[in-house]
């Protein structure tokens, strides 16, 4: 299948970087945060880093006596993760690819991958390099969504689903989650455990996950061929019209799976 996926480019990162400020976000990473269970000491990869917020945050998770790397493939996000990480001895980042992460085997206590291997074309082998790169007995905590649960309000049911289609072309995998416990499986990974989470929302607020998303979502739409231009303005204009309204609605279920690297 081919993918025209979102660049990472600058623009691209600043616009994350404003949405992994949003109410709905700094949830999802505090639930991340408590599935991981990083200790003091310990050393963690977080394998698409981003603008870096995970690694920050860890850092002070793990304290002075661990180590955070983070992971990417964009030079535009990596800068803007070291900048947020500057100054932090014990945090490190690295170019590299989810499926080829440039560590050395057994390297990490814990690896997070957080809503990167739906973009990931080759994911069994991007969770191949997740179990090689933690020690025995380390763990991993996969977050990814499952766009085909996706409930979303119009007027105009037709034209929203053609959007959504739109919007699931820049994904590799639109409903990943359905797959990743038997990959975690075939990856070599125990005890995976599944845990979905609702994100609901009632407005475009920049707060709520589908509200700091928007933007993306309204200008990939508007670029993709599979929707012409002045059908994705009039879509993007009557979510903002339902919104003012109070008529808005939006939900998904994205999904936290949680592993363990079998001992020697």
């Amino acid at each position: 299948m081919q993918v025209s996926q979102l660049a990472f480019d600058r623009a691209t990162a600043e616009r994350l970087e404003a949405a992994y400020r949003s109410r709905d976000v700094v949830r999802r990473r505090e639930l991340v945060y408590a599935a991981l269970d990083a200790r003091p000491g310990e050393r963690i990869v977080d394998v698409g880093c981003g603008p870096g917020f995970f690694v920050e945050e860890l850092l002070d998770r793990v304290g002075p006596g661990g180590a955070v790397t983070g992971v990417d493939r964009s030079a535009e996000m990596l800068a803007v993760a070291a900048a947020r990480i500057e100054g932090r001895p014990n945090g490190s980042l690295l170019e590299g690819e989810a499926a080829a992460v440039p560590v050395a085997d057994g390297a990490f206590d814990a690896a997070v991958c957080v809503q990167v291997l739906e973009y990931v074309a080759d994911v069994d082998s991007a969770l191949a390099e997740l179990f090689r790169v933690v020690r025995p007995g380390g763990r991993a905590v996969v977050w990814d969504v499952d766009w085909s649960t996706v409930s979303w309000h119009s007027a105009d049911p037709g034209r929203m689903e053609r959007a959504l289609a739109a919007w699931d072309g820049h994904l590799a995998h639109p409903a990943l989650p359905r797959t990743l416990s038997a990959r975690l499986g075939r990856a070599g990974f125990r005890d995976v455990v599944a845990r979905g989470h609702a994100f609901v929302s009632l407005d475009l607020s920049p707060d709520a996950y589908i509200g700091a998303v928007f933007p993306l979502v309204d200008s990939y739409v508007r670029e993709s061929a599979a929707f012409p231009a002045a059908e994705a303005a009039a879509w993007a204009r009557e979510q903002r019209r339902l919104s003012e309204r109070g008529e808005f609605f939006f939900a998904c279920i994205q999904c936290c799976f949680t592993a363990v690297k079998p001992s020697a």
